[in-house]
């Protein structure tokens, strides 16, 4: 049987890492109310497509998302880039490896990166003589990942890990409602220093499509009609707007995956004023609906 081509081929590489990636990657999609086989169906449905850039984490229901992926790749060379993390900043980080490893059931992945660094002290720590900054460094040195890099929600953090030019690839979020310093400093800063850029919250934790405190907590019960909403393709074509190397959509079933791929095949660049404009009506978009976490207050 001959498959039919992949809808997305290699844009450019992720910064020096030299690895071709696709303009949109593949985001957590681990949901333990569906079976193993669903959720590796659905993640192979992505690859088909020609998807090459994969993101998961230990905390990402509790290591499913890391054997779903695993399970997936089987099979695929190094045709994908894995990206996993490092989820506690304060335990020694080779034996959280070794036990993503194991449940992805590999010998190394592209990139692992410490997870949601987001306080100036949390990432000084890591930087500390001797600590978990080196010890990934090791672990790249042992062969278990190409490459070592940072998560963060605070560009005060992500402008030091740039600074310091030890960072691969940083991931972070550039959306309609995320911080104007994210798409402003830091994707320029990364592009001139050559560190990959992997951005997500597209979506603002999908409280910019509905209603919702975020990744699927719906909101009290209230009066009235639904609050404001964003489309998905206005989402996308934000984000791509800004360019980064990477555009990580969460796509956790099919529907999901051809809303977010058609509204990609038909992206045009919104202009300055077209993206003032989705910024406003994101604002509108996400009031009353909880904490936005990924936005600092300036210092």
């Amino acid at each position: 049987m001959v498959r039919p081509a992949p809808r997305f081929v290699p844009r450019r590489a992720l910064g020096r890492t030299g690895f071709e990636a696709t303009r949109l990657g593949i985001g957590d999609l681990a949901d333990r109310q569906l079976s193993l086989e669903t959720c590796v169906a659905t993640l192979r449905r992505a690859l088909d497509a020609g998807l090459n850039v994969v993101d998961t984490a230990p905390s990402y229901e509790q290591g499913y998302s890391e054997e779903i992926v695993g399970a997936a790749l089987r099979g695929r060379g190094d045709s994908v880039f894995l990206i996993d993390k490092i989820d506690h900043l304060d335990r020694p980080v080779g034996p959280q490896i070794d036990d993503s490893l194991r449940r992805l059931g590999l010998r190394s992945v592209d990139l692992f990166a410490f997870h949601d660094v987001s306080t100036p002290d949390a990432w000084a720590r890591l930087l500390a003589a001797g600590g978990a900054w080196d010890e990934l460094g090791e672990c790249v040195r042992q062969g278990k990942a190409r490459f070592r890099g940072l998560s963060s929600h605070h560009p005060e953090v992500l402008r030091s890990a740039l600074q310091g030019g030890g960072c691969d690839v940083v991931l972070f979020p550039v959306g309609p409602f995320c911080d104007r310093r994210y798409l402003e400093e830091i994707l320029p800063m990364a592009r001139a220093r050559g560190a990959g850029t992997v951005c997500f919250k597209a979506f603002g934790a999908g409280k910019l499509l509905g209603d919702t405190e975020g990744y699927g907590r719906p909101l009290p019960p209230a009066a009235g009609s639904a609050l404001p909403r964003l489309p998905v393709e206005e989402c996308v074509r934000y984000t791509l707007t800004a360019d980064p190397d990477v555009a990580l959509l969460g796509m956790s079933s099919p529907a999901e995956q051809d809303e977010a791929w058609a509204a990609a095949e038909r992206f045009r660049p919104l202009s300055p004023r077209e993206m003032d404009e989705v910024r406003s009506r994101a604002a509108d978009a996400v009031r009353g609906k909880g904490g936005v976490w990924w936005n600092p207050a300036a210092s």
